[in-house]
């Protein structure tokens, strides 16, 4: 059973463990007795079905396909043609690689067809499992499903030979042998078989799509695989869990704040492939599920729409229009810049785009500080102090949280709509693990799309969809320097005009985004401490001294450690990286550390003298 990561399959579930080989007799439900199957009891155990003519047939769970001692391979050496997995995959960057090397290899070891379904659709959390289903016979792909739609369902075929997994055992003598000892094993033949007496015929019918199933040549290789790029991952994946989202939901779309930064830009850029998906597969069958469920989220299902009961959007940026409402929050500190970005980018997915200024509400606020304390708090480029300062900048972006929801519950309202908005939040993992963001500010929000993807992922994901969308201002987006926005611009002086914001994000952070890739990636996946992570980050950044990369990492996990907080109340955020830092459900670790980590960094400092000292001596 899977216990670790996203899972905790032993809160609902025990694991079976079989007494015997031979399995167990069930006493049924009385429904069942009471039926035309007229059906007292059934085996139940690890079993085999073995039909009419001898094809044998077998399932593993989900988890055993991962396990060191999978459940397949003993099924293969008793003699089982085909195994099935029922599989519950969530979506993860990069993790398809591994699912496929895992589903042929069963195969390719042992021989065999195996029918490989895995659940497609958000799970009502934070997960999205991507289908992808296969059918592999012999280590080689036959058929795959999508990995990234829309649609509840795919049904996928192939026509095999049983007898070319009966050759492909018979070719590997190692396989016979050991065949052989597991059948010693079960005490001179296998006890583990249910016979189904009637021989059972399957005719050759259409599948769903409307293709014929034909033979397939195993001698060619199989079919060329799909596998997406994680460009495309970091954009599809997300945009189908919103999908699924937005119509469980009943919400009438989203709202979110749109800075014309890469972040927020993302986000928008994945509702809109939301659109493009949904519009495409609703424009292919308007009586579908789909179609009717667009109608519904876009409110064109009543009976007295004047667009008709067919109603389909002609364009994603219809659709966009409808579910998408983007706005740009400017303040004094914001540039010229980024709210055209902000607004070219809202016009080429088709939002419904407004530009704001907010200066109003932030100079009532500090008023009211004002009155209560006769104090008034300066930036610190003129002449405030760093606390003034931090004050400064968290009240703009705290009070855009609060300007979103107002704008989320009355812009349906604004438009003669009914309903509510989902508002979307815009922190990247390598903030949330850093804890740059402020807390209850735009990184607060009912869902996150890129909560778990990194900065520099998101940025190729916009070159990608600049191209892929012909959104050519994504490209500008990417290519900007990453910033807050929240102190006081410097213009230049010659002629007033302003170049890019001066306040840079990795110079606020003190730590660039390839570093925190490096961090994040320690941490959680290789489950490193400030030391183990030091030792070897000194050998991989060997461009550095021991005393940069120790302080490198002493930096880190201070700021780590003091805003740990921070991810008791994230946003939640859809599941993409295996180092996200969310402490709901998959990072389960305390908050409050020893911001110090005193012994760890006296255990640095004595490795990097011992070395300095090493290096003197030397010379």
């Amino acid at each position: 059973m899977a216990d670790n990561g996203n899972y905790r399959e032993s809160r609902y579930f025990t694991a079976y463990r079989s007494g015997s080989g031979s399995g167990e007799t069930y006493l049924l439900p009385e429904i069942m007795r009471n039926s035309d199957l007229k059906q007292r009891t059934a085996p139940f155990g690890v079993m085999y079905v073995q039909t009419h003519d001898g094809t044998t047939v077998g399932c593993e769970s989900c988890e055993e396909l991962w396990t060191p001692k999978s459940s397949h391979i003993d099924m293969a050496l008793n003699g089982v043609d085909i195994v099935g997995n029922g599989s519950g995959s969530h979506h993860e960057l990069r993790k398809l690689h591994t699912r496929l090397d895992l589903v042929r290899s069963a195969t390719r070891k042992c021989g065999g067809v195996y029918l490989y379904a895995n659940q497609r659709g958000c799970d009502g959390g934070r997960l999205y499992y991507d289908g992808c289903s296969m059918i592999v016979c012999n280590g080689v792909v036959l058929a795959q499903a999508p990995q990234f739609d829309v649609e509840d369902v795919h049904v996928i075929t192939a026509t095999i030979d049983l007898d070319d997994v009966r050759s492909y055992r018979a070719s590997i003598p190692s396989f016979g042998i050991q065949a052989a000892e597991s059948y010693c094993e079960d005490n001179g033949g296998p006890k583990r078989c249910v016979s189904c007496e009637d021989n059972v015929m399957l005719g050759r019918t259409i599948t769903k799509d409307g293709v014929l199933p034909h033979p397939c040549d195993l001698m060619e290789g199989g079919l060329e695989l799909r596998i997406h790029k994680p460009e495309e991952e970091c954009c599809l994946g997300p945009a189908c869990w919103l999908w699924d989202f937005l119509r469980r939901s009943g919400a009438a779309g989203f709202f979110l704040p749109l800075s014309g930064g890469a972040d927020s830009s993302a986000v928008a850029t994945i509702v809109g492939a939301m659109c493009v998906i949904v519009t495409s597969a609703a424009q292919k069958d308007p009586n579908g599920d789909v179609a009717k469920e667009c109608r519904r989220v876009c409110r064109k299902d009543s009976d007295d729409n004047d667009d008709g009961p067919l109603w389909v959007p002609s364009t994603p940026q219809e659709m966009a229009d409808l579910v998408l409402h983007t706005t740009f929050m400017g303040t004094e500190n914001s540039s010229e810049a980024t709210d055209s970005r902000a607004r070219r980018l809202g016009k080429a997915i088709g939002s419904y785009h407004l530009s704001i200024k907010i200066d109003p509400i932030v100079t009532a606020i500090l008023g009211v500080f004002q009155m209560a304390t006769g104090q008034v708090p300066r930036f610190s480029s003129r002449g405030g102090t760093i606390s003034e300062d931090l004050a400064l900048q968290n009240i703009q972006a705290r009070l855009r949280m609060v300007v979103a929801y107002l704008f989320a519950q009355l812009l349906p309202w604004v438009r003669g709509r009914k309903g509510f908005l989902l508002v979307l939040g815009s922190a990247n993992v390598d903030e949330g693990l850093r804890g740059y963001m402020t807390k209850y500010d735009c990184s607060s929000a009912d869902l996150n799309p890129i909560g778990a993807i990194s900065k520099l992922d998101l940025k190729k994901m916009l070159h990608w969809a600049a191209e892929t969308y012909g959104h050519n201002v994504l490209d500008e987006i990417a290519g900007a320097p990453p910033t807050a926005e929240l102190r006081p611009i410097e213009r230049d002086g010659e002629n007033g005009g302003e170049a890019e914001h001066t306040q840079t994000d990795e110079e606020d952070m003190g730590m660039t985004y390839t570093e925190l890739g490096f961090y994040g990636r320690l941490r959680k996946i290789s489950r490193c401490g400030p030391v183990s992570m030091f030792r070897k980050l000194s050998v991989t950044w060997s461009h550095l001294t021991l005393r940069e990369v120790a302080d490198k990492v002493k930096r880190f996990f201070y700021y780590y450690s003091v805003n740990r907080h921070k991810m008791c109340t994230v946003t939640p955020a859809y599941h993409a990286e295996a180092y996200s830092p969310d402490d709901n459900r998959f990072d389960l670790r305390q908050f409050l550390y020893n911001t110090r980590w005193t012994r760890q960094f006296a255990v640095i400092d004595s490795i990097v003298e011992a070395s300095e000292q090493e290096e003197d001596s030397s010379n």
